[in-house]
Parts: structure tokens; C-alpha cells; sequence
């Protein structure tokens, strides 16, 4: 008789102590659930012993990553239900060790144990970052983060970023339809060149700069001498050879270079545009002081990052397992305001904050979709996995920024001289493209 679905949906409702949002499809065709409902496709009991040897998001994440798991139906709906019960549930739920000593509890693991079958633990998948965890955010830890995240091929990031080839949040004029993915990358760095008041002549660092394409607009929309610098060799390669296509090499010079390790300024403006969230927690005011040090008095600093919500006890925090694991290792966001404070320590006088937290689900969508069509072809280019990896981080982050889960701003400040004279306009004036605000 085929009852895995029946069986299982009932040990986690016995788990989780609620009813399941989901319908369940097992591997002897069994289902259970709500009808109406996205389905969880539970393909092999290796799907379980992911879950009972890492138990929570990280088991989660392997059994998808492996192809083990799979969503039929709208893949925003079942995670957004599901959030509830894995991501937001994680903070307040009961230690491992506590749980246990409910017999109730007990009784659901040891029937999960029953229905998984083999008790070995099954393998990681590949994708997943192996590495030390000493040594946090040491210039050799960091490359090899970045390398993990961003030399995955440039031709997978053209899939899912299409021609503009940015990496960040893009700036939407409407809601999609209305207007392109393109257009609005482009509204974006245009309105880092305003912020910044880049002019012909004028020098930028850009730090953290992708494929090149904020050095590419700085130089060619606005005259600016541009430094680029990543640890991606392949994005380097890249970014050179797109500069050399546009004809300009004479205004635009890629490193491949540690932000510590920069000592050509000073500089009339930086961007740091994403770059922000692979510094560290412990490393972040190291990394505003340097900034500050490389900027020539007046200059205009623009900081683009993700935010999280503030917790009550800050000390409790910690990465998220599956965005540490196969997104960005080492990866770390803090609130907004702990930016904006480690900006001031350094120096900095804070300007202006714009939040464009909206804007971020409305860009991931688009890269989800990019993903989507192109997914035959990323997955020769890497690895199913790989594509599951990003298929599950794109679609998750865009509903985390749509439910307010975290943020995204851009912080303008300025390294005001000892004068007081920073160069600022006296009132609040409009940054936005021409036409879109």
C-alpha cells in the first residue's frame, strides 16, 4: 500500500506541532495535503536522513540542492508558506536537546527514522562551500568566499542577469511591465553617479565592481577616471575586455585587489555598491575607515547594502546556514542603523538614506525568470545543482525583501573637512534618472 505521504505529512505536523501549508507527493505516489496547494515533492528517502542528520534549513537546502526535493506549483507560494515553519520559525523555536525530552517529539523522530530507512548520513551535495572556519575575514578567506560565489562562469551570470550584467538592485521607475530590467540597472547607476556628483575628470573607486558595469556608465556618462576592484578573476577578465570593446582603457583601470590593499587615493568619490555584505561584522569598521582614509576631504562616498531587521539580543544572531553554505560564504548583514554608526566612527558625516527595499523583489523576480528560461543552458554551463542553488536563493531573498524581512538603502556620505564645508546642497533635491521620478 502506498502511504509515505499520509505517513510523513503526519511525523512533521507531530514535529512542527501545526497543520502543513503544502500538499506532499512521495515516492510511491502517495499525496496528502490540501488539494490546492503548491505540492513538495519528496523523491527518495534521502530527502528524510537530510533532514534527520541536519535537522531544520541546511537539511532543507541539501535535499533540494540535490535534487531530492522539488516544488510543483508556484515556488513563491510554497516557500512563502513555508516560511513560517523553517526560516522565521527558526529564532524562537526550541533547542534540539529541550525538544527531545518531549515523548510526543521522540515518538515523531523515531518514526522518521523508521520511514528514512538507511542510517548513514547521506553526502553533501557538491555545491556546497567547503572550507576552515577559522581565519574569518582574512584577505585569503575572502577570495576564496568571493571566488566560491563569483567564479561560477561568466556566461551562467549573463543568464540571470541579461546584458546589464549588475549584480545589485536594480531601480524601477513602475512596477514590471513597465520598463525593462536593463533600463532600470541602467536608472540605478545613473543615480549612483548623481549622488556622487561624478563629473569629467573627477576619480572613482568602485569598489567591488563586478563586470564593470558602474566603472563602464561612471566613465562613459560622466567623464570619470574609474578604479575598479574585485578578488574575482573572472569578473576582472571580463570587466577588461567589455572596457576595451567601449574604447575606454584610457579612463578605466581593473584590479584584481583587497579593498586594505588600496593606497592610490586620494579619490573624489567610491561606490560600494553590494560589496558591504561580504566584510564582516568584525571587519566592518576596519573597512569604513579605509574607505574614509582613501577619499580626498569632500568627497562623496555611496554605500548600496542589505540590511537586516535589529533583534532583540544582537549577540544571538548568526548567518543564514543556507546562504553560508552555497550563496555567499562568510556573508554577514547587519541593521541599518549599526551601518550608519560604524560610517560616523570612521569619520563620515551621513547625508542621506534612501530605501529601496521594493525595488529589490521586483529585480530578483526578473533574475528568477532570466533563470528560468535559460535554465537548460546554466545547468550544462555548471551543474543542476548549481541552478537549484539559485533558482531557491533568488526566490526566497525576493520574498524576504516583499514581506519586510530585510532591507536595502543607499547611504550617502560625505568626508567633510575640518571646515565643516561638505559640499552638499543646502536643501533635499531629487536624485532620481530624468523622467523617473
Amino acid at each position: 500500500m502506498a502511504d509515505a505521504a499520509p505517513r510523513l505529512k503526519g511525523i512533521l505536523e507531530q514535529l512542527i506541532g501545526t497543520s502543513l501549508p503544502v500538499r506532499i507527493r512521495a515516492w510511491d505516489g502517495s499525496q496528502a495535503g490540501p488539494p490546492d496547494a503548491p505540492t513538495l515533492v519528496v523523491r527518495n528517502r534521502r530527502a528524510l536522513r537530510h533532514l534527520l542528520w541536519k535537522p531544520g534549513e541546511l537539511g532543507l537546502a541539501r535535499a533540494w540542492v540535490a535534487g531530492d526535493l522539488a516544488v510543483e506549483g508556484d515556488l513563491y507560494t510554497a516557500l512563502d508558506r513555508l516560511a513560517g515553519l523553517v526560516w522565521e520559525r527558526d529564532e524562537d523555536a526550541r533547542p534540539l536537546t529541550q525538544a527531545l525530552r518531549d515523548p510526543s517529539f521522540r515518538s515523531a523522530v523515531r518514526k522518521l527514522i523508521a520511514l528514512a530507512g538507511h542510517p548513514l548520513p547521506p553526502a553533501s551535495p557538491p555545491e556546497e562551500a567547503r572550507r576552515p572556519r577559522r581565519g574569518l575575514h582574512t584577505k585569503r578567506s575572502d577570495r576564496r568566499a568571493i571566488s566560491h560565489h563569483y567564479d561560477v562562469g561568466n556566461d551562467f551570470y549573463e543568464i540571470v542577469l541579461g546584458p546589464s550584467m549588475v549584480y545589485s538592485c536594480a531601480y524601477w521607475p513602475a512596477p514590471p511591465p513597465q520598463g525593462t530590467l536593463e533600463q532600470a540597472q541602467h536608472d540605478k547607476l545613473e543615480l549612483v553617479c548623481r549622488k556622487l556628483a561624478l563629473q569629467p575628470g573627477r576619480r572613482l573607486l568602485d569598489v567591488g565592481c563586478g563586470w564593470g558595469s558602474m566603472a563602464i556608465h561612471a566613465a562613459r556618462e560622466h567623464g570619470a577616471n574609474v578604479v575598479g576592484i574585485t578578488l574575482s578573476q573572472e569578473q576582472a577578465a571580463y570587466a577588461r575586455k567589455r572596457i576595451a570593446d567601449e574604447g575606454l582603457t584610457d579612463r578605466i583601470e581593473i584590479r584584481v585587489q583587497d579593498y586594505r590593499d588600496v593606497a592610490d587615493g586620494p579619490y573624489d568619490a567610491i561606490s560600494s555598491i553590494g560589496m558591504a555584505e561580504h566584510v564582516g561584522s568584525q571587519r566592518y569598521l576596519e573597512y569604513t575607515t579605509a574607505l574614509h582614509r582613501l577619499l580626498r576631504p569632500g568627497g562623496r562616498l555611496l554605500n548600496h547594502q542589505i540590511a537586516r531587521r535589529p533583534q532583540h539580543d544582537e549577540t544571538a544572531y548568526r548567518v543564514d546556514d543556507f546562504i553560508d553554505a552555497y550563496v555567499f560564504p562568510d556573508g554577514e548583514l547587519a541593521p541599518l542603523g549599526t551601518t550608519v554608526s560604524l560610517l560616523e566612527r570612521a569619520g563620515f558625516e551621513v547625508r542621506d538614506v534612501e530605501s529601496i527595499r521594493e525595488h529589490y523583489g521586483l529585480t530578483l523576480r526578473r533574475w528568477v525568470a532570466n533563470l528560468e528560461a535559460g535554465r537548460a543552458r546554466a545547468e550544462a554551463l555548471t551543474s543542476p545543482g548549481r541552478v537549484r542553488v539559485w533558482q531557491l536563493y533568488m526566490a526566497a531573498s525576493a520574498l524576504a525583501f516583499e514581506r519586510n524581512r530585510i532591507g536595502v538603502n543607499q547611504v550617502l556620505a560625505v568626508r567633510t573637512p575640518e571646515s565643516g564645508a561638505s559640499g552638499m546642497p543646502l536643501r533635499a533635491r531629487s536624485w532620481g534618472a530624468p523622467g523617473r521620478d
